[in-house]
């Protein structure tokens, strides 16, 4: 089950090595991995601008700080795209064979760390953000709007590209024989901390209390119905769109994530990558699955949101302003209407003042 380079016993002595120290396990899945990759990239990017493209022109349209935190979590994911999938995995990997300089192989691994925190914590603003606005609406709108939220994700950005910095030491897993040191685990245990166990803890602490509240909400808005209101009728539809988009985004990253995080810590205390097949075979396949969480946000957002789906289509079809002129143009002809009517009425209500001033 595992390979054993073609060396004889005795250029073993003569090297001073010892079997153990040769062994490595090799790659099962051969050139799935490089397929699987440069599918996901072609897909991906293009898909990920699309999304870009569309939740710009929603942002600007609507003013809402939603569409500000999604628009920082695609770009995340593109940023996330390019560095981990087209330069980690398809240029050092299968071009290189990470046959490059050491230093640029850990300048790349610090940029891969950074663009993988910045991809997963934007989604944390998002969520806080929603929590606010469902279980604290008065309180989101005072705190809430757009200049607050870029200057909040340009935070988390800066915070993410920082954190990236300590990972430029981090050993390839793939071609360290030795067994993990002490600032393996110190750095191992830092990676799950951030881009799993922490932002998880998170989601599931806000989005049990955003989904506790709307159980509430809705059993007020039942008996409200019950008796005779439809106002909770008429909000229930979009707050619970807002819930299950958010779930959706929070639900994806936990499933796809779970198993490289499981494997990781695996190699850390039972087996290496480096020496079992097995683990090989797991890390690989765990880090396709969660490279896939960088393009499902389009398929969740179309599946979801009905404004995101109008803006696809806008951008699919080259209607640039159309769309927010169609939306804009009968408001524009009710407010022209209304003052026209208030300027007839008020011209009537003159010319009888006028008359009845007159003598009989």
């Amino acid at each position: 089950m595992i390979d054993w380079p073609n060396e004889t016993e005795s250029g073993l002595e003569e090297l001073d090595l010892r079997p153990e120290d040769l062994q490595k396990s090799t790659c099962v899945l051969g050139f799935v991995p490089v397929v699987y990759y440069s599918v996901l990239l072609c897909v991906g990017v293009p898909v990920n601008i699309l999304t870009a493209v569309a939740l710009s022109r929603l942002a600007s349209r609507t003013k809402k700080t939603l569409y500000c935190y999604l628009l920082a979590v695609t770009g995340a994911d593109i940023l996330s795209q390019l560095f981990i999938i087209f330069v980690g995995f398809l240029l050092e990997t299968a071009v290189f064979h990470r046959d490059v300089p050491a230093l640029l192989l850990h300048s790349v691994s610090a940029a891969e760390f950074a663009a993988n925190h910045a991809s997963i914590w934007s989604t944390v603003p998002l969520t806080v953000d929603r929590y606010v606005a469902l279980c604290h609406p008065l309180v989101h709108r005072q705190i809430s709007y757009p200049e607050r939220a870029r200057k909040i994700i340009a935070a988390v950005l800066a915070l993410s590209l920082a954190s990236g910095v300590p990972f430029f030491w981090w050993s390839d897993m793939w071609r360290d024989s030795h067994p993990p040191t002490a600032l393996d685990t110190v750095l191992i245990w830092t990676h799950v901390t951030i881009i799993y166990f922490l932002p998880c803890s998170i989601f599931l602490v806000l989005n049990s209390l955003i989904i506790q509240t709307l159980r509430t909400r809705h059993k007020l808005q039942r008996h409200q119905e019950d008796g005779g209101s439809n106002m909770a009728r008429l909000q229930r539809r979009p707050l619970g769109k807002t819930t299950a988009m958010l779930l959706a985004i929070t639900s994806a990253f936990s499933v796809l994530w779970a198993p490289r995080t499981a494997v990781v810590i695996y190699h850390l205390y039972v087996s290496s990558v480096h020496r079992s097949w097995r683990v090989h075979l797991a890390y690989d396949l765990s880090n396709m699955l969660a490279m896939l969480n960088t393009g499902v946000n389009f398929f969740l957002y179309c599946f979801v949101s009905k404004p995101f789906r109008g803006a696809v289509r806008d951008v699919l079809l080259l209607r640039g302003g159309p769309a927010l002129s169609r939306r804009a143009l009968p408001q524009q002809k009710a407010a022209a209407n209304a003052s026209m009517s208030s300027l007839y009425s008020g011209n009537n209500k003159r010319l009888q003042r006028e008359s009845n001033r007159k003598p009989s």
